[in-house]
């Protein structure tokens, strides 16, 4: 299975424009937003074209190859206007590892969930794209679709057949990349 995963789009029409043509350009079975869809949160500037209404019309069109997770900028309205799956987390597998996947807010580095050697913890959140190994399991964070942080790029990242590649949302260009068969 081909996944597009995109966090962290805190309204931004312009930023979320730019990865529904990635979606269009790399044609994913499925896209995983890892949460803050509609809202920037108090700590952040606005993003460029701040429109949470014109983000809800885009991601609805695409509804059916979207599954979400909620992010601590969002609010119990948003599921009521997004009309695809969201949840507090999400397990799922990547060939035989385990992914956990969340907003980042709650479980992340320092508060990691349970896990067996070798799984993987997917976050957003943090805004700075991150795949780092640990003694027992991977990090892996996409970075932020509209307000990427520690001079990153506005990115999403793909996964096939175990291969993770991180790429930039303006250019397309893959700039972090990581084998999970290896």
């Amino acid at each position: 299975m081909k996944l597009m995963i995109i966090s962290d789009i805190h309204g931004s029409a312009y930023y979320c424009q730019l990865a529904m043509q990635a979606f269009e350009k790399e044609k994913p079975d499925k896209v995983l937003i890892l949460g803050d869809v509609l809202y920037h949160g108090p700590r952040n500037d606005l993003p460029k074209d701040y429109d949470p209404k014109k983000v809800v019309a885009m991601l609805n069109e695409k509804k059916d190859y979207i599954v979400g997770i909620t992010g601590n900028c969002d609010a119990d309205i948003d599921a009521v206007v997004l009309e695809y799956p969201i949840s507090e987390d999400l397990i799922f597998f990547i060939g035989d590892r385990t992914v956990y996947a969340s907003h980042g807010h709650r479980k992340n580095e320092t508060n990691v969930p349970p896990h067996r050697k070798g799984d993987i913890l997917l976050n957003g959140h943090t805004h700075v794209p991150a795949c780092i190994e640990h003694d027992d399991y991977l990090y892996i964070n996409p970075g932020s679709t509209s307000i990427p942080k520690q001079d990153s790029c506005h990115s999403y990242m793909m996964v096939n057949d175990g291969l993770l590649e991180w790429k930039d949302l303006e250019d397309g260009r893959i700039y972090m990349s990581k084998d999970l068969s290896k």
